[in-house]
């Protein structure tokens, strides 16, 4: 590279001739020359950021929305009109279900078949020690907190129809996934982010008016389709928009912002307890997206995989003003005429999805597996949040902020230990804190916090370094595409993940068991993929194709080599 102290380009994927001028034109090289990561990258990412926190409270508002309320039976002989959740008759008259009272059965009483008003039977003797279901849905609530589930009738048998809200969520999202990558590849970065966070605001909002759980679903189905994509394609421009040395520190900030915003969505569900309130407040301040269809400025990547040079060149003059860097017109003559000598070079379309799919199919594959187990593991872990004591707002926002550290932890391992190694490491350690809450059981309950806490920031850890991986490995003209891909296929998990305390009825261990055997399974294949530290990004199905090979190619001639020398 041009710039100096600058790590060289690794050969896998440097451009061929001219051998002189080769590091100099590629845009890694103009963006050290123009700062890593100066005050324009800075004012992007802070762009970025804001749709990085709204789309993590779209995605999990119906943690909140669609909670079952804390209720019991309402007792005829017994309670008042102003009656509390706990009064001094529940003692007798409504069963426990562990800690809390029973939500959909009371003890029956013998008295109400000749009941006489002139005698106090809200008495314990007049009640007996056999169960009946609550007479007409009619129950008393612990809280004021109005969900989906007061507020459509949806209690105790019923009850499945709120866990459908977080299938279709994901639902949503998987669908919801591809067709973002592909727009984002299509037509833009900062299109996709201004496309998908305007359209899955306007959702949001509408849906706080749903007038019956079915138009509930319809939209929590059409806001998480239109808006999954945000997270990715943030994710990408923020990857291609600073220099190599940068790009592992700006992306953990980037990231931190997803549990800034599930803090924050925890946060507004316990100052609001009326889930229509919660969603206006939630999506309405993100209507300022609309803005980013003239604000957010194209990724310069992807403008010059489509041969949108003029803009690319316009957008780095800017780079090169806000961050007060000379740029020679002669450096980005150089830029676009190397760039177009690849586009000429390369036999591909500018969006060649099949070719990708023929070259990159066990690549693809290993990526979608551990996708999956990334998500499983993540989410089968956030599921456990009743270990914790306490508040649910606090809890929820306890496990958001565990997560925190693990978005910095690729910072000190990745450009260390490498790509490979850092999540393979990453995904053992998470492995082996799963096993290790089944050694040491309910009666170690302060160990087995630690283990989980451990195992859900290590988990976090690793799927940041597989977002970088992701982009990474894949070409320029397609990097959205395969990674959204890849994040599509991971719904699997997301949506299997929900199911496997249905597993704890048939043996306690068993979600643990899963968890841990997923994620050392995956975590060895992770091996497999090409190492790609200090590499450039590739722009082209055959440059990323090349990753690793050129390298272990150079390295079997040097051995032909010393082999050689030592005969003679």
């Amino acid at each position: 590279m041009a710039a100096s102290g600058a790590p060289p380009a690794d050969p896998a994927v440097a451009v061929s001739p001219p051998a002189k001028d080769s590091e100099d034109v590629t845009l890694d090289a103009i963006l050290k020359h123009l700062g890593q990561f100066g005050r324009f990258q800075l004012i992007i990412f802070v762009l970025i950021c804001l749709p990085m926190m709204f789309h993590a409270m779209f995605s999990v508002t119906y943690v909140f929305t669609a909670a079952t309320v804390t209720h019991r039976c309402s007792v005829a002989e017994c309670d008042l009109p102003g009656s509390n959740y706990y009064e001094p008759h529940t003692d007798w008259s409504i069963p426990k279900n562990g800690k809390d009272l029973d939500s959909c059965n009371r003890y029956t009483n013998s008295e109400l078949p000749q009941w006489n008003h002139s005698v106090d039977i809200c008495t314990a003797d007049h009640f007996t020690r056999n169960k009946e279901a609550c007479a007409h849905n009619e129950f008393v609530f612990r809280d004021d907190e109005v969900t989906i589930s007061n507020d459509f009738g949806i209690f105790c048998d019923d009850e499945w129809k709120l866990s459908m809200v977080g299938t279709i969520n994901n639902l949503g999202q998987f669908f919801g996934i591809p067709i973002g990558g592909f727009v984002a590849d299509r037509y833009g970065r900062s299109f996709s982010i201004a496309l998908g966070g305007i359209l899955g605001a306007v959702l949001g909002v509408i849906r706080s008016f749903s007038p019956s759980y079915g138009w509930f679903l319809v939209f929590e189905f059409l806001d998480n389709m239109t808006s999954s994509t945000l997270y990715s394609t943030c994710f990408v421009i923020g990857i291609e928009l600073v220099g190599p040395k940068r790009r592992v520190l700006a992306c953990s900030v980037i990231t931190v912002f997803y549990a800034v915003g599930e803090v924050l969505l925890a946060m507004s569900a316990k100052a609001f307890h009326d889930w229509r309130i919660l969603l206006r407040i939630t999506y309405g301040p993100s209507l300022i997206l609309l803005a980013y269809f003239w604000i957010l400025p194209e990724s310069v990547r992807w403008l010059l995989s489509q041969g949108k040079e003029e803009r690319a060149k316009n957008i780095l003059r800017r780079a090169a003003h806000v961050n007060q860097r000379e740029l020679p017109e002669s450096m980005l003559d150089k830029l676009v005429l190397a760039n177009r000598d690849k586009l000429q070079q390369s036999s591909e379309s500018r969006f060649p999805i099949r070719e990708a799919f023929k070259n990159f199919k066990w690549r693809i594959a290993n990526c979608s597996f551990c996708w999956i187990v990334h998500v499983l593991v993540y989410y089968g872990l956030s599921l456990n949040v009743v270990l914790l004591d306490g508040d649910k707002y606090n809890n929820f926002a306890y496990i958001a902020l565990v997560e925190i550290p693990g978005f910095f932890m690729p910072l000190l391992i990745m450009d260390r230990f490498g790509r490979r190694y850092s999540l393979c490491g990453l995904m053992l350690a998470s492995g082996l804190c799963c096993i290790g809450t089944i050694f040491t059981g309910a009666d170690q309950p302060v160990l087995q916090l630690v283990l989980f806490l451990v195992g859900k920031l290590t988990i976090t850890a690793s799927f940041q370094v597989l977002y970088f991986f992701a982009s990474e490995i894949y070409p320029t003209n397609l990097r959205n595409s395969l990674l959204s891909f890849c994040s599509m296929m991971g719904r699997f998990g997301s949506m299997l993940a929900p199911q496997t305390p249905l597993l704890a009825k048939y043996y306690a261990n068993a979600p643990a068991m899963l968890f841990a055997g997923a994620a050392i399974v995956s975590g060895l294949l992770t091996l497999f993929f090409p190492e790609t530290t200090n590499v450039v990004l590739p722009t082209t199905v055959q440059e990323a194709d090349a990753i690793g090979v050129k390298k272990q190619s150079k390295s079997k001639d040097l051995d032909l080599v010393v082999t050689a020398t030592q005969a003679q």
